[in-house]
């Protein structure tokens, strides 16, 4: 069976990579791509990284341009898309890969976003664990609105999660530090970083705790560990175009080592797929992770600080963002999870 596609705002970085994906997927047939000032430009203009849609015309964002299809992907800005998502019929199956429906708080969404709180979507993160042996996994299974994760929020969680959920540390004085590349900032701070410090640079910014991230991360760690969760949460944007990697840090409980952690992030992720456990010693890069939908996840413990150390890599495209919403939608559709994400590695291609 194929299923017709739409991206809403596919000029965009995350745009972009949504249709690398698309393209790659065995089940889906782009039928329409929607921008603003891109309207009537060829999609090769912005992403001739993906021929197969090259002669493809960006169209208006509206709702009569935008119905019809079986499955429509948002790619637009923060509050642009609970308007379009209100277009779409229910039986479409739509992804907003912006945070509009993400938070379950509604004075959380207020308190970092502003405005008003649109609801809150099914998550659109496999993996995460939500108490007991379930996983959110589970409640992706024939939904028809999926909150796809923040990418940020994805490296954090996944790397911590399974300590939590097993009681191994705190669940305050919790530390995670982020280098990110520029792309998940947007197509102008790419291109801006790389003009103004083409040698290289490395900038904290949303210093303080007041990142926008900063609610999901607790959300999602306080589901798996079953209380209340504070992160202090400090991104780093480097002049990297693709890639995040989380450095998170966490006071252990009483008599926890590292086989001890070990063991239970070896059992949180038995048989996920797309989360590979670092031998001991070994850490991972964002150099290994370029257009794979991994998330790879290196464990230590520092014994003089008594603290856990876990390095998370993810491709902020692919795992943070369009390769998670794939997934999340070959789950919603009933497809194996994997479909059309075995082989789109850039690395691999020799692409960066």
């Amino acid at each position: 069976m194929t299923f017709s596609v739409a991206v809403a705002g596919a000029s965009g970085n995350v745009g972009g990579e949504l249709l690398r994906l698309i393209a790659e997927h065995p089940q889906l047939e782009l039928k329409t791509v929607t921008a603003s000032s891109m309207v009537g430009q060829k999609v090769s203009t912005l992403h001739p990284h993906v021929p197969k849609f090259a002669d493809v015309i960006f169209q208006e964002n509206t709702a009569e341009v935008l119905a019809g299809h079986d499955i429509v992907f948002l790619a637009l800005p923060h509050s642009k898309s609970a308007e379009v998502a209100a277009w779409l019929s229910k039986d479409s199956l739509v992804l907003d890969c912006g945070a509009d429906f993400r938070l379950e708080s509604e004075a959380d969404w207020k308190k970092f976003y502003g405005g008003e709180h649109a609801g809150t979507w099914t998550y659109g993160m496999p993996e995460l664990l939500i108490g007991g042996n379930r996983k959110q996994r589970e409640l992706l299974k024939n939904t028809k609105r999926i909150a796809v994760p923040g990418c940020n929020v994805t490296a954090i969680t996944l790397g911590l999660a399974p300590a939590l959920a097993a009681g191994l540390v705190s669940n305050t004085d919790i530390v995670s530090v982020l280098t990110v590349g520029t792309s998940g900032a947007g197509r102008g701070a790419t291109e801006k970083l790389f003009e103004i410090e083409p040698t290289g640079s490395a900038d904290a910014y949303q210093v303080g705790g007041i990142h926008r991230h900063t609610p999901e991360i607790e959300q999602n760690l306080s589901k798996s560990a079953g209380a209340q969760v504070q992160v202090n949460f400090t991104p780093v944007l480097a002049s990297i175009e693709r890639g995040i990697l989380a450095v998170n840090t966490a006071v252990l409980k009483p008599g926890v080592d590292l086989q001890k952690i070990r063991a239970a992030f070896e059992a949180a992720y038995v048989g996920e797929q797309f989360i590979k456990i670092s031998a001991t010693g070994e850490f991972p890069s964002t150099a290994d992770t370029i257009g794979d939908n991994f998330a790879l996840v290196g464990l230590a413990v520092d014994s003089h600080a008594n603290r856990l150390i876990t390095v998370c890599a993810i491709d902020n495209l692919v795992k943070g963002t369009g390769g998670a919403a794939i997934q999340s939608m070959n789950i919603a559709l009933g497809l194996p999870e994997q479909t059309g994400l075995e082989q789109i590695s850039l690395a691999k291609k020799g692409a960066q």
